[in-house]
């Protein structure tokens, strides 16, 4: 009798996970809704998007420069149903500044993704390790663009991108050139793999790996400030990523992760692991759905995406 029931929980354990699972990512889809249409309640009241982060200094390398660092999840808190904690915050303020600290520690359980492996408030340091601020995590980011813009520096060392969101960006649904159905706005990035966090970039902090990351650590250890926020589509669930794929995207889903469009539609979009080599001076061969994925990501490009490529 105990040898079949051993049998017996062994083939129902499986199905278990698996309807567990399945809940939890429809509950990081409807957070991803909610967070679409905080998004666009935003614009219908300010006549554009968010910034991707609010920086008062001219830019010098999306690390810095970051303050006060206000990120585009801290301005939608009123729109989240937040307004206590909108109000509490001190946007003359760094973000890191103690009269915030009560605030930025504070979980919010939209933006955190029920399959990511979070827990409470935890510390932000510099590269030297230093603790700079405790922050709460995040399991999603602003979308910069493709992999021609990079989360700190921006297309052009000057901290811009070709997505919805950027340093000091002001997007309006005018300005997607490419369609709201086919533009990333937000997307997925567990936790586990990169510790964002929801607040905004604090100056002189980086995103440091997660425990689930597999990425070689002969790579990138941590990235820059803007990275606690922004992140690039690139690619999915990497384990091969140079940078440690702290700037991509990720999940904790099996096959994928979840990504909010500029419609304020969610799809679920399959793991892209790595590029397809590299050329003779290292500049990477992107293969089919990485390029459909980066064509995703760009507001006003005019790429041509069918709508079964995706």
């Amino acid at each position: 009798m105990i040898a079949i029931m051993a049998v017996l929980l062994a083939l129902l354990l499986p199905a278990v996970q698996a309807a567990r699972e399945a809940a939890r990512r429809i509950q990081c889809t409807n957070n991803l809704k909610q967070i679409g249409l905080a998004l666009h309640n935003y614009h219908d009241a300010i006549g554009s998007f968010p910034m991707g982060y609010c920086a008062w200094q001219p830019f010098v390398d999306g690390a810095s420069d970051t303050a006060p660092g206000w990120s585009w999840a801290s301005m939608i808190l009123g729109q989240l149903e937040q307004v206590p904690l909108d109000n509490a915050l001190n946007f003359q303020c760094h973000v890191e500044s103690p009269a915030n600290a009560t605030v930025i520690a504070t979980t919010l359980t939209t933006l955190v993704c029920p399959s990511d492996l979070t827990g409470g408030p935890f510390p932000v340091t510099n590269a030297s390790g230093a603790i700079l601020a405790m922050a709460a995590p995040a399991s999603y980011a602003a979308c910069v663009g493709g992999d021609e813009t990079d989360t700190a520096t921006g297309i052009n060392n000057d901290g811009l991108g070709t997505g919805i969101f950027s340093r000091n960006s002001k997007t309006r649904l005018a300005d997607v050139l490419d369609g709201t159905s086919l533009t990333v706005l937000i997307v997925e990035r567990a936790w586990a793999n990169a510790q964002g966090i929801w607040a905004g970039a604090i100056v002189n902090g980086v995103i440091h790996r997660g425990t689930s990351n597999r990425c070689p650590t002969t790579g990138a250890l941590y990235y820059p400030a803007a990275t606690l926020v922004q992140a690039h589509c690139h690619l999915i669930n990497t384990n091969t990523d140079p940078d440690g794929g702290l700037d991509d995207c990720s999940s904790l889903h099996p096959g994928g992760a979840n990504f909010v469009f500029a419609d304020g539609s969610v799809h679920f979009l399959k793991t892209i692991l790595g590029d397809g080599g590299a050329t003779s001076i290292g500049t990477p061969v992107y293969t089919q759905p990485e390029r459909v994925f980066q064509a995703l990501a760009t507001r006003a490009r005019g790429e041509i995406i069918s709508g079964d490529a995706y």
